[in-house]
């Protein structure tokens, strides 16, 4: 069952707490599940939109749906791990609404395969989306943030980027190649006044996983490992995104928070160990201090 997200009193009161009015936001693989959401929570805060996407007729979709609604938006497409392509999509951008204030990396791309056998080409076209994307982009819409020096970097990785996903070609390597050009980034781009983030998510619910949760136990098995004891929603991801972008985090540079439902939490839970059991731990006398 989807879980349904309750916006709390605060969530619904003026949108002009994330400081997000008016700010230029691109976001990158907007036509997606998680990148989709991004851009609905980052419109309804005010800001106005550049989707980027290199599915230009989702792409457009979206800017019709958000426009419809009120949201101000613009989509290019764009292939990220292309130069020119982004240049152009940069171009863009700054001919509609000016330089970019916010940058939300978040395209990527899986192709299942083991070291053993992956060949590649499969390697370099996902760290050409996954790693080179992100750095192109970072880049090139970076000029006009320090050129003003302000502007805010958010980077969706992924938990991979912590532990490996086996037998997924060069996910897990790209993922943290990600967490560490962010970091690079805040290191190299924040006394000029840029902050760099990433957002590390853990088992999200999108159109590409849904073939993950056809069946009911699969999703039984996968919720028990998280503590939130549920999948997680791209709204999980998308409100920590607009966060980072806004001007609350404005001391925050350089970090890596992990929106997994306590999946990481709970990886150790995972090993067995006799006589530890929660069973067993329940009957046990506590200790008085």
């Amino acid at each position: 069952m989807t879980n349904q997200i309750h916006r709390t009193e605060r969530d619904a009161g003026p949108r002009h707490w994330l400081a997000l009015e008016g700010k230029v936001c691109v976001v990158s693989g907007a036509a997606g599940g998680i990148g989709s959401a991004i851009a609905q929570v980052l419109g309804e805060a005010g800001a106005r939109l550049a989707l980027l996407d290199r599915d230009e007729d989702k792409c457009r979709a979206l800017a019709r749906k958000l426009n419809t609604s009120g949201i101000e938006a613009l989509a290019l497409a764009c292939d990220i791990g292309d130069i020119d392509s982004v240049r152009g999509a940069v171009q863009g951008v700054e001919s509609a609404y000016g330089a970019a204030d916010v940058l939300v990396n978040n395209a990527g791309l899986l192709r299942p395969g083991g070291i053993e056998e992956i060949g590649l080409d499969a390697w370099n076209a996902m760290l050409r989306v996954n790693l080179t994307g992100y750095m192109l982009c970072s880049q090139q819409f970076g000029h006009g943030m320090l050129k003003r020096g302000t502007g805010a970097l958010v980077h969706v990785a992924s938990v991979a980027a912590h532990h490996p996903q086996t037998y997924s070609g060069a996910y897990s390597p790209g993922k943290a190649g990600v967490a560490m050009l962010s970091k690079q980034l805040a290191a190299e781009w924040g006394p000029r006044g840029i902050r760099s983030n990433t957002v590390c998510p853990g088992m999200i619910r999108t159109p590409l996983s849904a073939a993950f949760y056809e069946h009911g136990d699969i999703e039984r098995r996968r919720s028990a490992m998280t503590a939130s004891r549920r999948i997680g929603e791209p709204n999980d991801i998308a409100d920590v995104v607009a966060f980072l972008a806004s001007a609350r985090a404005a001391y925050v540079n350089g970090a890596e928070i992990v929106v997994d439902g306590g999946l990481e939490s709970m990886l150790m839970d995972l090993v067995p160990r006799p006589g530890f059991e929660a069973t067993q731990a329940a009957q046990t006398t506590p200790v008085t201090r």
